[in-house]
């Protein structure tokens, strides 16, 4: 089952006590790599011109819930191309009330493999326009 789950290096990279490359595993290695997906801009990797998320196409839209539910289906959209190991079970979005410039989007999913079920918690950060 662990060859399911995953294993590879860990983000961002780093070096370990041991002097080897980081890694991370398991349900740890699903999240980092989501993370992956949301932080890519589509277009951004030359070879895989497709990988990531469209969210950022919204770097300078308005703080509004047109915005919010392009939010939430975008990042939809890319995990359920990108990550086989989860089964989303809600995404949702809000505004950060500290922060006008951020959406905090919360994606509830469970790995296939474990029934696990977990919440990450993705900062989104836009360029507000000078009056919102």
């Amino acid at each position: 089952m662990s060859d399911i789950l995953g294993r590879g290096w860990a983000f961002p990279v780093a070096i370990d006590g041991a002097g080897q490359v980081g890694l991370a595993e398991h349900s740890e290695d699903i999240a980092q790599a989501m993370v992956i997906i949301l932080s890519t801009r589509k277009g951004e990797r030359v070879l895989r011109p497709e990988f990531g998320c469209q969210i950022h196409d919204l770097l300078f839209a308005p703080n509004d819930a047109n915005t919010i539910g392009l939010a939430i289906y975008y990042v939809e959209q890319a995990l359920r191309m990108w990550e086989p190991r989860i089964r989303l079970l809600d995404v949702s979005a809000r505004p950060d009330p500290a922060s006008s410039e951020r959406l905090e989007i919360a994606v509830q999913y469970e790995i296939r493999t474990t029934l696990d079920r977990r919440t990450l918690v993705f900062p989104f950060y836009r360029i507000p326009a000078e009056r919102e």
